[in-house]
């Protein structure tokens, strides 16, 4: 994936899609999903993505897809769907709220092949990658714009850790990661959820 796939003007469309997304299931408690054919061609593509609200600078949702299973038209309307009311960590969201949306596009998984922690730390690449652990059952993900917060591979992974349920500390010769890179944009200002 480059820097910029995406237009000003489709990178538009995807916000304003993403938005539709979540004042229909607002609204409705469902989105309606638009026939293909009636679509521009990136659109139709299967691309992943996820979509994040924020309200009041504090995350108010964020749900996605690690693999591009759906067209991206699709799957960015389900995401938005998903983190307006069905992100386990906050209640559903109510038409008065105000959000701000952000989407991202990620590129393809790519496991990291590493010895240590040591070495896994070595190869992240912060503001870069995104990146998905798992060991067992366990497993978590964060994109790369975590890193604004969390600015050190050390405390990245540490944190990626704990979000996914695992200690701080942990450490097993069966943990996976894959990076991901994504490109993402945002609203310039929080609206009411459904306006």
């Amino acid at each position: 994936m480059s820097a910029i796939e995406y237009t000003a003007r489709q990178r538009a469309s995807l916000l304003s899609l993403a938005r539709q997304g979540v004042c229909q299931a607002v609204a409705k408690g469902y989105i309606d999903l638009p026939d293909l054919a009636s679509l521009e061609p990136y659109l139709q593509l299967p691309r992943a993505s996820f979509v994040t609200l924020d309200s009041h600078d504090e995350l108010r949702g964020c749900i996605g897809s690690l693999q591009a299973v759906r067209p991206l038209a699709h799957d960015v309307l389900h995401n938005a769907c998903g983190a307006a009311l069905h992100d386990y960590r906050f209640a559903p969201l109510q038409a008065s709220e105000p959000v701000s949306i952000s989407v991202s596009i990620l590129s393809p998984l790519d496991e990291v092949i590493f010895s240590s922690e040591a070495d896994l730390l070595h190869q992240l690449v912060p503001g870069r990658d995104g990146v998905l652990l798992q060991a067992g059952r366990n497993r978590a993900t964060f994109l790369p714009v975590v890193w604004e917060g969390l600015t050190t591979p050390d405390i990245f992974l540490r944190a990626l850790k704990r979000k996914a349920a695992l200690a701080a500390d942990y450490w097993s010769d069966q943990v996976r990661v894959w990076r991901y890179e994504s490109e993402s944009f945002a609203e310039d200002r929080e609206r009411p959820a459904c306006e």
